[in-house]
């Protein structure tokens, strides 16, 4: 039997509802967006958005949306897991679940719609290359989130640390009212970063998965004493190599300033390595793995 502590946030799916409950608040308002098939490190988000502020009201948002999917990528595929997705979220202080349609989102069809683009100064490479359109589609959709839900705050996770730095973007950029906040990677006791990924691992690639990250770490270490790109460079084709001796089929694992995400390569003056972040992405089988980490001593 479910104790009182562990009861379920309230669902929302049309605007009628959301603007409803909207008005009605007269506290803060933190919103964590999501595309669902929630795991842990969802879940620590929804404790960071409350621990921030333990009098806001916490909205998690569910919707898989179609505009950040390319035409390669089946959008019809991702799984919709709504009914676990809230069992999840019971006692996590989470307040509302605002999971509208897609019609609701996009009332209008492709051609008639108001949009924003991703800058491309932050969209070049990493995750943007072979996915056109990808963070045009995500800058879309937490516009609209934000204007819908018009929260104080949003949480975001650093592992898709692009996403963040676009995102960070948008609402400088457009003066928006909301503060971004990141929280950490959440990891798996190997290291291994949270991913609803991770799920289509078989056991040999859950066994050889967590190398991402251990190669990510050494890396970076090995990075801290770099005066110049042609060392970083020399680090990302030694990470690679390492990476497809494991398995991997690495797609790219690259250093890049943390705040503007230039390649030091591409930048004037002396490297800063505290400045920088490394990221990579790679595959196992058919699991495509992303994570980074920042330019620090690792244990």
């Amino acid at each position: 039997m479910r104790s009182v502590s562990m009861a379920e946030p309230h669902i929302l799916k049309t605007l009628p509802e959301l603007q409803a409950w909207r008005s009605d608040q007269h506290r803060p308002v933190h919103l964590v967006p999501t595309m669902g098939n929630l795991h842990e490190g969802h879940l620590r988000l929804v404790d960071a958005a409350k621990a921030q502020n333990p009098a806001a009201a916490v909205v998690v948002s569910i919707f898989v949306n179609p505009t950040q999917f390319g035409p390669n990528e089946d959008f019809d595929r991702y799984p919709r897991t709504l009914t676990q997705d809230i069992e999840r979220l019971a006692g996590r202080s989470c307040d509302v679940v605002w999971a509208p349609t897609v019609e609701t989102m996009y009332p209008f069809p492709s051609d008639g719609r108001i949009g924003v683009a991703a800058p491309a100064q932050l969209a070049a490479g990493l995750c943007a290359a072979g996915r056109a359109g990808h963070f045009d589609g995500v800058v879309n959709v937490v516009l609209r989130l934000f204007h819908q839900v018009q929260p104080q705050a949003a949480f975001f996770g650093e592992k898709d640390y692009q996403q963040l730095q676009i995102i960070r973007r948008l609402a400088a950029d457009l003066s928006l009212m909301t503060a971004i906040h990141a929280v950490e990677t959440v990891r798996e006791p190997d290291g291994l970063a949270m991913s609803s990924r991770n799920q289509y691992l078989s056991s040999d690639e859950r066994a050889v998965a967590a190398g991402l990250y251990r190669v990510l770490q050494t890396q970076a270490q090995a990075a801290l004493n770099a005066s110049d790109a042609g060392t970083l460079q020399a680090l990302e084709r030694s990470g690679i190599t390492c990476l497809e001796q494991s398995g991997f089929e690495t797609e790219y694992f690259e250093f890049r300033y943390a705040e503007s995400l230039a390649k030091p390569s591409d930048e004037t003056g002396a490297i800063e390595p505290k400045s920088l972040r490394l990221l990579a992405a790679a595959r196992l089988g058919g699991t495509r793995l992303i994570d980074n980490v920042a330019l620090m001593l690792h244990k």
